[in-house]
């Protein structure tokens, strides 16, 4: 088994085949004739997908889409990225990879990025964030009320609290600042957000929703979440 995982062109995998991909995302273990087998720890997946309007491809899960940290757009290369791929990829030049970890050091690492604290007020900013984005709660903002079925999952919060404390150390601080969490909003949200039928038709970014959310929430607009 690997402990890094690159699935590509996820959506052109069948339903049970995502199905497995999904048992060893959530429960870090596979399940081969009957029997179940743990995967060593640490363990990542990334993965790309196509266009869903393109032939040949299936809808994510929305539960296999919540146990991906990040969704992270890239757009079509520029110049300057063009001719830096034909340098790396049409020259003699082999590319070589060079170790500078290994998994006990991500493990203490991940340890590690566990301990930075988080003050009340960032924990709410995550909440009310969340809490912005489902059309149900009395603190929706008016694009998720009009365009969004299902809005982010408790796991939206938690990827913006623990990435925000990995970007904090990055950073040299040891504290998590609402800066580190309005930074990630999009990458930890955006793939979290389902649309109803409206969104579908208009053709609704979810971006635009979390955009509205961050600007209310920062507003003092969205009320504080019921504890």
């Amino acid at each position: 088994f690997s402990q890094i995982v690159l699935a590509d062109e996820i959506n052109r995998a069948t339903p049970k085949t995502q199905s497995a991909l999904l048992e060893a995302m959530q429960e870090h273990a596979v399940t081969i004739a009957g029997e179940s087998r743990r995967l060593d720890e640490p363990f990542f997946v990334l993965a790309t997908q196509n266009p869903i309007e393109m032939e040949g491809t299936y809808p994510l899960p929305e539960a296999q889409l919540d146990r991906f940290l990040f969704k992270l757009r890239v757009p079509f290369p520029g110049l300057a990225d063009l001719q830096a791929i034909i340098d790396r990829t049409t020259g003699p030049d082999e590319p070589a990879a060079h170790q500078v970890a290994d998994g006990p050091v991500v493990v203490r690492m991940q340890a590690l990025a566990r301990q930075v604290p988080v003050a009340t007020h960032v924990r709410e900013y995550a909440a009310r964030l969340v809490l912005a984005t489902h059309p149900e709660s009395p603190g929706a903002v008016q694009a998720a009320r009009r365009f969004v079925r299902y809005g982010a999952s408790p796991r939206g919060m938690q990827a913006l609290i623990l990435a925000g404390k990995v970007r904090a150390l990055s950073r040299g601080r040891l504290n998590v600042a609402v800066d580190d969490l309005r930074s990630l909003a999009f990458p930890a949200l955006r793939h979290r957000l389902i649309l109803n039928f409206e969104g579908e038709a208009e053709g609704t970014d979810t971006d635009a929703v979390i955009h509205d959310a961050v600007r209310e929430v920062e507003a003092g607009e969205i009320p504080a979440p019921e504890v």
